[in-house]
């Protein structure tokens, strides 16, 4: 009865009821988690198919791999041969002219500092700063009270001599008339004779005086010396000036005409000399600082005297009339003096024309489009064009642009030849093409991809 009555141990209790699942049941769980992944593989898959990544992906892999074969095929040789684009001209024919360039400085021809020649103080200045004025305009005046005193002295001194001098004269005319007539002696009438020439000399000295007195007065009136511009006033009136002061009165430059100093090789003198002396006037022309807008147009002037030993050059001066007062003293300009003109000259842009090993030299374009090495003899160069004296024919075909990737042979494409239109429909159809064989493909790969999904999924639920 006791043994009835026991309890039993927690782990030898029996299983609920609810605790055991029956098997039918976990494989129906199974296959509902093996039928929504493969559904979501089969959603996910054509969605992916259907993005432009994956079309790009697929153009992309297969023209790595052409790019590839290529190389292993080509290589450089292969990339040698193709056609390089440039730029071409023509050799055509014209007037060169033969031209000197060189660097020089606007030179006044006249550029005077106004002084004082007398001692006094200035009274009034008479022009205003920067004023064009002409030669013999008043600039200012000198307090001439002193000058004017000077001159009256001067002036009483001629007169009172003068009179001496008369009378002088009277007296010897009276000695010579009683010398005639025995009545004295020679000597006196010899002494009035030379009183006479002493008064004379005095009354000179007097005309001189009263000349100097007069010239005073002028010099008290200040004008311009030569026709200009006024520059900044040195002094200002009320002042005490005298001939000794440094900076003058005020500095007048001539501004028409004006000159030009510049220079060039004794190598160029030769030819220079020659038009010269054939009385032939040679153009010169100023340009601004950067080349880039002439300012004048004048003409040789003259050349110097000798040459500079030390550079080897000689100075040029060349006038121009400055109507617009665009040449300004001490201003930099470059100059362009043509010297001669050839006609009928070979004419080619200078970025055509090369300097290498085998010395000046050409990219000829020829037919077949492709270049040969030119060596060539260049002549005058003006600017942008050069003349070819002998290498190259006139008509001939040039390369301006591009030669850098160039060498003997090399075949050469010129973009203004060709219709851009045509090129452009075949590159258009051929990337279209292109495109839609990837996409094809990629897409009967994805197609392949999700078949075999499919399968492997409906395998393993079976197995499942």
């Amino acid at each position: 009865m006791d043994n009835q009555h026991k309890p039993t141990p927690p782990s030898q209790d029996p299983a609920p009821p609810h605790s055991a699942e029956p098997r039918p049941r976990r494989k129906l769980v199974a296959g509902a988690i093996a039928i929504i992944v493969i559904g979501g593989l089969l959603w996910w898959h054509p969605w992916k198919s259907s993005t432009p990544g994956g079309a790009s992906g697929a153009t992309g892999a297969s023209g790595a791999s052409a790019a590839s074969g290529g190389r292993r095929h080509g290589g450089p040789a292969a990339m040698a041969n193709v056609p390089q684009p440039v730029q071409v001209a023509a050799a055509a024919q014209g007037d060169m002219p033969i031209v000197l360039s060189a660097l020089g400085t606007v030179t006044p021809l006249a550029n005077v500092t106004v002084k004082t020649q007398l001692s006094g103080y200035l009274q009034s200045v008479d022009f205003q700063e920067g004023q064009f004025v002409k030669k013999g305009d008043v600039l200012a005046q000198i307090d001439p009270r002193p000058y004017q005193n000077a001159l009256e002295n001067a002036q009483g001194t001629l007169a009172r001599d003068q009179a001496l001098l008369a009378t002088a004269r009277l007296d010897l005319k009276r000695y010579q008339t009683l010398l005639a007539q025995d009545s004295i002696a020679r000597q006196t009438a010899d002494t009035q004779a030379s009183l006479v020439k002493q008064y004379e000399g005095t009354v000179q000295t007097d005309d001189a005086a009263v000349a100097s007195a007069k010239l005073n007065l002028v010099y008290a009136r200040i004008t311009a010396p030569v026709s200009g511009r006024v520059g900044l006033r040195q002094v200002d009136p009320g002042n005490y000036v005298t001939p000794g002061d440094t900076n003058g009165l005020v500095v007048i430059t001539q501004l028409q005409p004006m000159s030009v100093i510049f220079t060039t090789s004794e190598d160029n003198l030769p030819q220079i000399l020659t038009q010269m002396n054939g009385d032939r006037k040679l153009s010169v022309t100023a340009y601004n600082r950067d080349n880039s807008a002439p300012l004048e147009t004048g003409s040789l002037e003259t050349v110097d005297n000798q040459i500079d030993t030390s550079t080897g050059t000689v100075k040029l001066r060349a006038t121009f009339n400055n109507k617009g007062g665009l040449l300004f003293p001490n201003q930099f300009v470059n100059t362009r003096l043509l010297v001669d003109t050839i006609h009928d000259a070979t004419i080619v842009p200078t970025a055509a024309v090369l300097t290498g090993s085998i010395g000046t030299f050409v990219y000829v374009v020829k037919p077949d489009n492709t270049v040969t090495v030119r060596k060539v003899k260049v002549g005058p160069v003006d600017g942008e064009r050069t003349s070819i004296a002998s290498g190259l024919a006139i008509g001939e075909r040039v390369v301006t642009d591009g030669s850098d990737r160039l060498r003997e042979g090399s075949k050469i494409t010129i973009p203004a030849d060709k219709p851009k239109g045509a090129s452009g429909a075949r590159g258009a159809s051929g990337a279209s093409g292109a495109s839609g064989a990837g996409a094809a493909s990629g897409a009967s790969g994805v197609k392949g991809g999700h078949h075999g999904q499919h399968r492997s999924g409906a395998s393993q639920a079976s197995g499942q």
